[in-house]
Order: C-alpha cells, then sequence, then structure tokens
C-alpha cells in the first residue's frame, strides 16, 4: 500500500497531535543532551515513495561511514526541528528549503552520542539534483518505502542495558541502515502502516 501524501500528513498528525517545539529552544543550553535534527525526505519515483539517505564520509567527527538522515546539531538561534533541518539538508546535499514540503516530525529520539533529535519528514521534487558536502557526505542513496516496510527485510533485537531493541536492515544496494537511523525509520513506518 503505497500512501498518499495526504495520509502520511494525517498518520503524522494523528500520532503527534502538538505542533509544540517539545522545548527544542531550551534543549540548546540542556548539558546532558545536545539539540539536533534530520530530514526524513520522501521522494515519489515511478509512482512509488522511497525515503533518502546519506552515508556520512570517514572524515567527519562521529558516526564515520554509516547511514544517515541529512542533518546534525542546532545551530544558536533555531527555535524550531524544521530550521535545523531544512538548514543541514542544504549545508549536506544541497537541497534548498524552499524545495521541501514538510509534512511533520516523528517523537525527539536520545542517541548514544547525547544528542535529542528530532526528525522532520519532508517531501523534496524528483529528480533532483545533489551537491554533497564532500567533507561530509560519501554518497546519496534511496530505498524504496515498501521494501523498508517488510519485516522480513530487518533484523530486531535486543541487547543487555538497552531501552530499546537495536534494529539492523539487510544490506541495500551496497548500504547497512541500522542505529538511531533504522530506529527512526522504523518508527515512521509505525506511524504510517501500524505496528
Amino acid at each position: 500500500m503505497n500512501p498518499s501524501e495526504e495520509e502520511i500528513v494525517s498518520r503524522l498528525h494523528a500520532a503527534r497531535p502538538s505542533a509544540s517545539t517539545d522545548g527544542y529552544a531550551q534543549s540548546v543550553t540542556t548539558p546532558v543532551r545536545k539539540c539536533a535534527a534530520v530530514l526524513v525526505p520522501l521522494l515519489l519515483q515511478d509512482g512509488e515513495w522511497r525515503l533518502l539517505y546519506t552515508r556520512r564520509t570517514d572524515l567527519v567527527e562521529s558516526h564515520k561511514g554509516q547511514v544517515s538522515f541529512p542533518g546534525g546539531a542546532c545551530d544558536d538561534g533555531e527555535t524550531t526541528p524544521e530550521e535545523t533541518a531544512l538548514r543541514e539538508a542544504e549545508e549536506e546535499i544541497g537541497i534548498r528549503p524552499g524545495n521541501v514540503r514538510l509534512l511533520g516530525r516523528l517523537n525527539p529520539m536520545d542517541t548514544i552520542s547525547f544528542y535529542r533529535v528530532t526528525p522532520v519528514v519532508g517531501v523534496i521534487p524528483w529528480p533532483t539534483v545533489f551537491r554533497p558536502a564532500q567533507a561530509e557526505v560519501a554518497r546519496v542513496f534511496t530505498m524504496p518505502l515498501m521494501w523498508l516496510a517488510d519485516r522480513s527485510n530487518r533484523w530486531e533485537f535486543n541487547l543487555p542495558g538497552r531501552d530499546h531493541s537495536v534494529i539492523v536492515y539487510h544490506p541495500f544496494d551496497g548500504e547497512l541502515l541500522w542505529g538511531a537511523t533504522a530506529r527512526m525509520t522504523v518508527e515512521f513506518l509505525e506511524i504510517l502502516f501500524g505496528d
């Protein structure tokens, strides 16, 4: 089932009825967790939704070589996750903020690197020419939403001391999706299609 854009918006808002910033600006100064946001870019290719990911270079400070959504830490003065996500997506892969139709947010997620990351879902036009920041982004690629939604394409297991399951997808086009980005992906899929 390939949901319409209107269905995606409706399900995101039903799962998260408050449009508040959830203390986003205040989390800038929280010593325990640094605020961050990512763009969860959806694109429609040949009538099929796909999610866009990047693979980080080996030159970045953290999460070297890992698959991620475009995003990063919030800057001083940013008061919403949308501001951060759009700025970071433009810096990392060259998507102009005016070309993104924002649909909603997922719940903030705490990462092992001490960030509280708010995923912001948005539709980007396709085809799009990307301009990856060479120091940060090794590759830009997509995965079909329905492939990601197929539970047989991922493993989930619990590790001692973790309050959430670890999610690892089977390799797709030579890329391995796991960790916080996989958890964000699965949360989005659960909102769209149920558990």
